[in-house]
C-alpha cells in the first residue's frame, strides 16, 4: 500500500467533533454571562464583587451578547461542510460584528470600569492589547474577504475566535490549579488567564498552518 492511499483510506474524524468542543468550551463564559444579564434584568443583588457590572451595564450586556453569538458561530464555522454554503456567508456576516462588539466593550470595561482585586497589571496589560487584537483580526478577514482572499480571511478570523475563545481556556486552566492549590494569588492569577490566551493562540497557529498545507503542495 503507497502513502498516498494509506492517506485515503484513514478515517476521518467526525466534522462535528471541533465545532462541538469549542461550544463546549465557550459554555462556562455563556452560563456566567447568562447569570449576570439575570442578575442585571433583576436590578440585583448588587455585590462588592458585582457592583461594577450594576455601574454601567451597557457595556456589559454588548459584551456578553457579542460575545455568545461570536463564540456560538465561530465554532459552527469549523465544521467543513458549512463553509461550503451559504450559511457560513450569512452567519459571518452576524458573527463579525458580534466579536467587534465583544472586542470593543472588552476595551471599553478595562479601561473604564473598577476591576475586581484578583486582577493585576500584567491582566489589564494583557487585555489592552489582546481585545484590540481581537478587532483587527476581525477587520483584516472581512477586508480579505471583500478581496476574494479566503486564506487571509480564514487565518485572521480564527486568530480573533482564539483570542475570544480565552474566557472559557482561562476556566479549563483555573480547574486544575485550584482543585489541587486554592486559590491563586494576584500574580498567579495573571499568568493563568495569560495562560489560557497563550495556549488558544498556539493551537490557532498549528490549525492556520495545516490549513495552508494543501495549498502549497498543489
Amino acid at each position: 500500500m503507497t502513502v498516498t492511499a494509506a492517506r485515503r483510506t484513514r478515517p476521518r474524524r467526525p466534522e462535528w467533533l471541533v465545532p462541538a468542543g469549542l461550544i463546549a468550551v465557550s459554555l462556562v463564559p455563556m452560563l456566567a454571562g447568562t447569570l449576570r444579564l439575570t442578575q442585571l434584568a433583576a436590578g440585583g443583588p448588587v455585590t462588592a464583587g458585582n457592583a461594577r457590572f450594576f455601574d454601567f451595564p451597557v457595556p456589559v450586556i454588548v459584551h456578553i451578547v457579542g460575545s455568545s453569538l461570536f463564540l456560538v458561530l465561530g465554532a459552527l464555522q469549523f465544521a467543513p461542510s458549512l463553509r461550503r454554503r451559504r450559511w457560513h456567508r450569512v452567519s459571518g456576516r452576524i458573527a463579525a460584528p458580534a466579536g467587534l462588539l465583544s472586542a470593543l466593550s472588552a476595551v471599553w470595561m478595562t479601561l473604564f470600569s473598577d476591576l475586581p482585586d484578583t486582577d493585576g497589571p500584567l491582566l489589564f496589560g494583557l487585555r489592552v492589547v489582546l481585545a484590540p487584537a481581537m478587532a483587527a483580526a476581525i477587520v483584516v478577514a472581512v477586508v480579505a474577504i471583500r478581496r476574494g482572499d479566503a486564506a487571509t480571511h480564514s487565518a485572521w478570523m480564527t486568530r480573533a475566535y482564539a483570542i475570544g475563545l480565552g474566557a472559557g481556556t482561562q476556566a479549563v486552566v483555573f480547574l486544575p490549579w485550584t482543585l489541587l492549590l486554592g486559590a491563586p494569588g494576584v500574580p498567579v492569577h495573571d499568568l493563568l488567564m495569560g495562560l489560557g490566551w497563550a495556549v488558544n493562540l498556539a493551537v490557532a497557529e498549528v490549525v492556520i498552518r495545516r490549513r495552508r498545507r494543501p495549498s502549497l503542495s498543489a
